[in-house]
């Protein structure tokens, strides 16, 4: 099963990584891994000023950041996987990869670092599950 992973290094990532290593169903060569982190965009008016090496830097640090620990993860259990880093709106850009890659899931955790509007579910979740054909898990 082709396996499309967004994180974003909140404690409910760190939640869906803990699932993932408790189910045996989940590890072992059968699958492989794509492990996603978007950034959000500087603003138009604030990239303009910086000199495009800033901003690449600024957005590779970011990913990595947020890469480092749950590479160690899955390392730990042994488990290849693939990171990629993209830049933008994050449901949007999910939703993207998910559709563009022919994922067969999305294994995602049910909030992240954004706003705590939405009370049941966070709004890059709700917006995934409403505009990817792609199947959802969410891990709470």
């Amino acid at each position: 099963m082709k396996i499309l992973v967004p994180v974003d290094g909140s404690p409910f990532t760190k939640r869906m990584l803990a699932y993932l290593a408790a189910h045996d169903e989940w590890l072992g060569g059968a699958h492989r891994y794509t492990v996603l982190t978007v950034t959000p965009a500087v603003p138009a008016r604030a990239a303009a000023v910086l000199d495009k090496s800033v901003l690449k830097a600024h957005y590779a640090d970011e990913a990595e950041r947020v890469f480092k620990p749950i590479r160690t993860f899955f390392d730990k259990q042994k488990i290849p996987a693939e990171f990629v880093a993209k830049v933008g709106p994050a449901a949007d850009v999910i939703g993207e990869v998910a559709t563009k890659g022919r994922y067969d899931l999305l294994m995602m955790g049910s909030h992240g670092h954004g706003s705590l509007g939405n009370l049941v579910l966070g709004s890059v979740t709700t917006k995934v599950m409403a505009h990817c054909e792609t199947p959802v898990l969410i891990v709470r």
